[in-house]
């Protein structure tokens, strides 16, 4: 006799009586099943994780996050976190009194700000770093100027943007070596050029690590689904995206804003000999293992 806290079992033929608890532990099961031929396959495999949006301000997905990487890294996965700051930054410049501008979406960096930015990126791979370490794992925070990891150049623009940067060259070497200690490096986007240091856009910095590591994915969180049919409907979600489809898209106002340089860092990662990329929404529990361990995967790639 069937209770209500037991269910009718078929598979395989066989006809059985089981509990509920049962069932959701066989389906946890088959889950890592699921999951057991990805981490195969991306075993001793690095991949780059720009982290930002959403999921760096809300507690309880910044743990979630942080969970999914810590697995990576158990699994044999070889995971690097890119991370920014912009919303952390504004919100301490408004407390000291000072007014953030931006130009063509990038932010005005005076000596001041520049050392605000420095500042505020430093406490937060701080504490990223300790969030990973406090789950038993191991993670050194770095910026660019580590190592000689990022070299800068100024940013060209029309109008002056002060210590704005876009990144000059990549030296690997200190990531690797952490990588072969067992740690999981976790990178602010901070470079450096003749004693100068320069802000450089998260998400360029993170297509750029991954270029250069030859990283087997790069995957950016963030705060829509992925790339959107319609920008106001998040059900016109963009599974998949051939690099050579990007300039018809930007042409026609599907990518905009701040998906513009997210789509700029997968092509760099593409063009650098990274395999996939992909854009998330970082609201989602858990994103990044349903990204990479499950076969319906979330959000959009974008392929070469």
């Amino acid at each position: 006799m069937i209770t209500s806290k037991s269910i009718l079992y078929n598979r395989g033929g066989l006809n059985l009586e089981i509990s509920i608890d049962l069932q959701e532990s066989i389906f946890k099961a088959d889950v890592l099943i699921e999951a057991l031929k990805y981490i195969k396959q991306f075993y001793g495999k690095t991949i780059v994780i720009k982290y930002g949006g959403h999921a760096m301000i809300d507690e309880s997905l910044k743990e979630k996050v942080i969970l999914d990487i810590v697995l990576m890294k158990y699994v044999g996965m070889n995971p690097v976190i890119v991370h920014g700051g912009g919303p952390e930054i504004t919100e301490v410049m408004e407390k000291m009194g000072k007014k953030s501008q931006f130009v063509n979406g990038l932010r005005v960096t005076d000596a001041e700000t520049m050392e605000i930015v420095e500042m505020v990126l430093g406490r937060i791979n701080k504490g990223l770093v300790a969030l990973i370490n406090d789950h038993g794992a191991k993670a050194v925070g770095l910026s660019g100027k580590d190592g000689g990891l990022i070299t800068a150049q100024k940013c060209k623009s029309d109008v002056d943007l002060g210590f704005v940067g876009d990144v000059s060259e990549i030296d690997p070497e200190i990531i690797n070596v952490l990588d072969k200690e067992g740690f999981i490096p976790v990178i602010s986007s901070i470079g450096t050029c003749d004693g100068e240091t320069y802000n450089i856009n998260a998400d360029l910095v993170a297509g750029e690590i991954a270029s250069a590591l030859k990283a087997e994915k790069l995957i950016m969180l963030t705060d829509v689904r992925g790339i959107l049919r319609d920008p106001k409907d998040e059900k016109s979600l963009i599974s998949t995206i051939k690099v050579s489809e990007i300039e018809r898209l930007q042409q026609e106002k599907v990518i905009i804003g701040g998906m513009l340089p997210k789509v700029e860092a997968c092509e760099i990662a593409l063009r650098g000999g990274v395999k996939k990329t992909h854009i998330i929404d970082g609201r989602i529990s858990h994103s990044i293992l349903l990204e990479i361990f499950t076969d319906s995967g979330i959000g959009t790639q974008i392929i070469a």
